[in-house]
């Protein structure tokens, strides 16, 4: 599979022993940065780039990381199209793709080491969006109307 990963400078470490593990794994992962750790950077920067990347086609899911994981998390979310969720635990990480169609799983590198950062990932790509049962695609459908009525035409993520 084709993944985009990228995290800030407090993710840096965490996010090169999990794209290493994900290359072993047979997958093709597009490091969008940050390339060193010891630059003092933006976490915004680092969830906007991989967002645009998947909504551009660059591959279908994302690994995105900071030092907590929630500074990522919001300003992955931000964008309409992605659905970031934040795990530190398995049945979070395929349970939001199954019933949530999660398509960016959210690390804390502060939070999780590196074994249980790649069991996360794991359980993340292996987990398929079940589309079949009506009240997840009731609540994916309400989640894209919620989506819809707050993106403005401008770029902006804004009813003001």
């Amino acid at each position: 599979m084709k993944l985009v990963i990228a995290a800030d400078h407090a993710g840096f470490p965490l996010k090169e022993d999990v794209r290493a593990y994900l290359e072993t794994k047979g997958h093709e992962v597009v490091d969008l940065g940050a390339y060193t750790g010891d630059q003092p950077d933006d976490y915004p920067d680092f969830a906007e780039k991989l967002g645009e990347a998947i909504l551009a086609g660059v591959a279908k899911k994302g690994v995105l990381i900071c030092g907590s994981g929630v500074g990522v998390c919001v300003a992955a979310n931000k964008i309409p199209g992605i659905r970031a969720g934040m795990c530190h635990d398995t049945y979070s990480a395929h349970q939001g793709v199954e019933h949530d169609d999660m398509n960016v799983i959210v690390l804390g590198a502060r939070i999780v080491g590196t074994a249980l950062a790649n069991e996360l990932v794991d359980s993340f790509l292996a987990a398929k969006f079940i589309s079949n049962e009506e009240r997840f695609t009731r609540r994916y459908n309400k989640v894209l109307a919620i989506e819809a009525r707050y993106q403005c035409g401008d770029g902006s993520n804004s009813k003001a």
